[in-house]
């Protein structure tokens, strides 16, 4: 699997994800919001240029101008709550795309082991597109593995995979890179060194689905 870190380079980047960690910042979900969907932008852009393209005519007043656009069928989808504003910020860019939304939680055992599980998919078919799939964090790569696998089994295996999210723990990158083949591409903006025994990632946002809609029962 390939690793683009986008958040080694200086650009406008660094203040979105500045905002997004900011305890302060991210008592406003508005805010927090807007910050990941311009995050999910980037990556739009960023993805954009591995595409396959293709040059057309196109009509304007004065004559025909060869264009060069991409013939890439893309399935854009996003892990429930905290990757749906990541999703709608790369569906501005490839507003083409189809979508599709699948949910992972926690499941916690004794001593505090826990298990992702997938409850919920849709999707279309996935048959040699493009799939990304978005979330904001990713700490041991779990509900990565899983979604994968669910999307796998509800729509079949696409031709490439895009793994998208702001901040990854250090380790969640290394099981993936061991996980996933050379048709796998991860894109991240920050990689934290720092994982605990409950696996949360230090320093990294806190809980994303929270700050972006709302506590949960």
């Amino acid at each position: 699997m390939k690793v683009n870190h986008i958040g080694e380079n200086n650009s406008v980047l660094g203040s979105f994800l500045a905002e997004l960690r900011d305890a302060r910042i991210q008592k406003d979900s508005l805010r927090f919001r807007t910050n990941l969907e311009r995050v999910g932008e980037i990556f739009a852009y960023e993805i954009s240029k591995t595409l396959e393209y293709s040059v057309k005519d196109v009509v304007t007043p004065l004559g025909v101008a060869q264009v060069s656009t991409p013939d890439t069928q893309l399935v854009i989808a996003s892990i429930l709550r905290a990757g749906l504003p990541i999703q709608e910020g790369m569906l501005r860019f490839f507003d083409h795309a189809e979508t599709a939304f699948l949910s992972a939680y926690r499941s916690t055992g004794k001593l505090g082991y826990f298990k992702v599980k997938a409850k919920y998919c849709t999707t279309p078919s996935l048959e040699g597109k493009t799939l990304i799939l978005a979330d904001a964090l990713l700490a041991t790569g779990s509900s990565m593995e899983v979604g994968i696998e669910k999307l796998h089994e509800e729509g079949g295996v696409p031709a490439r995979v895009h793994l998208v999210v702001p901040v990854a723990s250090r380790y969640a990158v290394d099981h993936l890179c061991q996980t996933f083949g050379e048709e796998y591409t991860l894109w991240v903006a920050a990689i934290d060194e720092e994982l605990t025994s409950q696996s949360y990632i230090i320093p990294g946002i806190g809980d994303a689905g929270d700050l972006a809609f709302g506590g949960k029962l």
